[in-house]
């Protein structure tokens, strides 16, 4: 069985160098909020590991494949930057990773343009995205549109979700679950992933929706697995990590990605589900190769 990470976050050099100050000049503020903060020790939250590192970090844990994130830019200049970066990373590792593109719909039509490049590129669907966190509309045309294209296209679209139980943290952006619940019933053609279980809402009468795991060690006491079942079918779960977070920040100082594959395996001790969740589910959406 491959096991697929369907939600890891990578970036080139010049924002590994010096997160902070990249941020600052380049008006990502939000984004510097997020992923440069610091624990009450000090220690950061997350690590800014290269593509090498990653790799090593995937052959340690036994995870065949990386899906490659985007993020949700304010300027589209960032947009661009990671996309052109993913177009690499996947040209030089095509067996081990994929990629989604990331655009911001708030630089209008050139977002619609810059997606379309990116797709003739080689990326396999679009996100992670939060309308939210970029102040667009759910009826902002141009971000529609590009909802539309992914469903022409067959490409998934992966979305930051915010369970509206959640402790509060610096950065954290509201995103009420009926907007989730609109998009999927605006666009039936378009499949959606929900990120970090989405939130916990209850996708199983949404034909078009599936969730993935990621950062659920550091967002749920039981990690969100109560939710598996309750409000969405295992055969719609997609193992993610949100890689590079330090998810067991207790037991490691740098990120890895083995110690969540292990709770996966505790918490669905049947093999058939783990199966799914590890890593058969997303070879069938993302028609990956089964070994």
């Amino acid at each position: 069985m491959v096991i697929v990470d369907s939600h890891v976050h990578l970036y080139p050099s010049e924002i590994n160098l010096d997160p902070a100050a990249w941020a600052v000049a380049q008006g990502e503020p939000h984004w510097a909020q997020l992923c440069t903060r610091r624990r009450t020790d000090g220690r950061p939250v997350q690590g800014f590991p290269n593509v090498a590192t990653l790799l090593r970090s995937m052959d340690d844990a036994g995870v065949g494949r990386a899906i490659l994130l985007g993020w949700y830019w304010q300027k589209a200049t960032s947009c661009v930057m990671q996309n052109r970066f993913y177009a690499e990373c996947i040209r030089a590792h095509p067996d081990r990773l994929s990629a989604f593109a990331t655009v911001n719909p708030r630089t209008g039509r050139t977002a619609l343009d810059e997606l379309r490049r990116a797709l003739d590129d080689g990326l396999v669907g679009l996100g992670e995205l939060s309308p939210h966190s970029q102040q667009v509309s759910m009826e902002d045309p141009v971000f529609n549109e590009m909802l539309a294209l992914a469903g022409e296209r067959g490409l998934p679209v992966n979305l930051h979700v915010t369970d509206p139980a959640s402790t509060a943290y610096v950065g954290r952006v509201e995103t009420p679950l009926v907007d989730f619940v609109r998009l999927a019933k605006t666009h039936p053609g378009t499949t959606f992933i929900l990120a970090h279980w989405g939130g916990g809402l209850d996708v199983r009468g949404l034909a078009n929706v599936w969730v993935d795991t990621a950062a659920s060690p550091l967002i749920y006491r039981q990690g969100g697995w109560n939710y598996s079942g309750t409000s969405v079918a295992v055969d719609r779960i997609l193992f993610g990590t949100d890689f590079p977070l330090v998810l067991y920040p207790r037991q490691f100082r740098e990120p890895e990605l083995g110690e969540f594959i292990k709770e996966v395996r505790v918490m669905l001790p049947d093999a058939a589900r783990q199966e799914a969740v590890l890593g058969g589910n997303a070879v069938r959406l993302f028609n990956l190769p089964a070994g």
